[in-house]
């Protein structure tokens, strides 16, 4: 069973006001939704993550539509504020009502599936970076610290994990380099994306084998559409090599990758990997 929606079965944005009653559903093993009231200076959309009060403590939710009306209106109380984020999309919020209906479940207790990390509904948080000092101390130099100057010399600021990842120290190296005045702390946008992956940087030369394997799957990224292909290979046969041609063939016609590993731990050699052959490193996303 599959869940197809046309322009047609999606409705319109509703857009509430304040005084206007609206629908919450709280991600809470219920069926039903709770009514609040917009509060005033708020502009409310169905598929908004608010914060609205609950008994004695607070809860976010997503605004499913109109209120429902039907308690005293002394007895409703109003919505604290709409969180900074991305609305959940019509297609998302249908979703949940399917798989609620599927598993036969409480819709608040699929809604909490779709948005278990609080964190993700509040502005990331601004980043320090690092960057050498206009006025150098006069002190002792040690050659740790002399590869990350190297690494800072002619670079942009950096975060000290990537710092250190980079110059190949610690980031203890990168602690003592701020407190006796080497480097400079500057703030950084939250959100950092990485460099475009090159995908005619040079990698390694395939066999006549991985060759012939690599020449599918990128007629495939060619063609476009859906398909599978199983590479069989034993460890160490160039298999990632032969999936990152399909890769660098999709990057060339502008299209975006995604890449799934088996377990967290394959995923600080798989990175490496795809430096060496995109000269930059992907947008990392797991657990922690």
């Amino acid at each position: 069973m599959s869940l197809a929606l046309s322009n047609d079965e999606i409705p319109a944005t509703s857009v509430f006001n304040a005084g206007d009653l609206v629908s919450v559903r709280l991600p809470l093993p219920l069926t039903e939704a709770y009514d609040y009231r917009v509060a005033e200076g708020l502009t409310l959309q169905r598929g908004d993550f608010v914060r609205v009060p609950l008994g004695g403590r607070q809860c976010s939710g997503v605004i499913w539509g109109p209120g429902a009306g039907d308690i005293e209106a002394k007895r409703i109380k109003n919505v604290l504020h709409r969180h900074d984020c991305p609305r959940l999309s019509e297609v998302g919020m249908k979703f949940v009502e399917w798989v609620a209906g599927y598993a036969m479940q409480p819709t608040g207790a699929v809604l909490k599936m779709s948005m278990s990390v609080a964190d993700a509904l509040e502005p990331p948080q601004p980043l320090t970076g690092y960057i050498l000092a206009s006025d150098i101390p006069d002190i002792r130099i040690t050659p740790a610290r002399e590869k990350v100057m190297r690494v800072l010399a002619d670079g942009p600021p950096r975060i000290a994990a990537e710092l250190a990842r980079e110059a190949g120290v610690t980031p203890g190296v990168i602690k003592g380099m701020a407190e006796t005045g080497i480097l400079q702390t500057v703030s950084l946008p939250p959100v950092i994306m990485p460099a475009a992956p090159d995908p005619d940087h040079p990698g390694p030369q395939l066999s006549n084998d991985q060759t012939s394997a690599a020449e599918q799957l990128t007629d495939h990224a060619k063609s476009g559409g859906f398909s599978v292909t199983l590479l069989d290979g034993v460890p160490g046969a160039g298999k990632t090599e032969v999936y990152f041609q399909a890769v660098a063939e999709a990057l060339r016609r502008d299209k975006q990758v995604l890449v799934l590993l088996p377990e967290i731990a394959l995923s600080a050699q798989w990175m490496e990997r795809f430096r060496a052959r995109f000269n930059n490193l992907p947008a990392e996303w797991h657990s922690d």
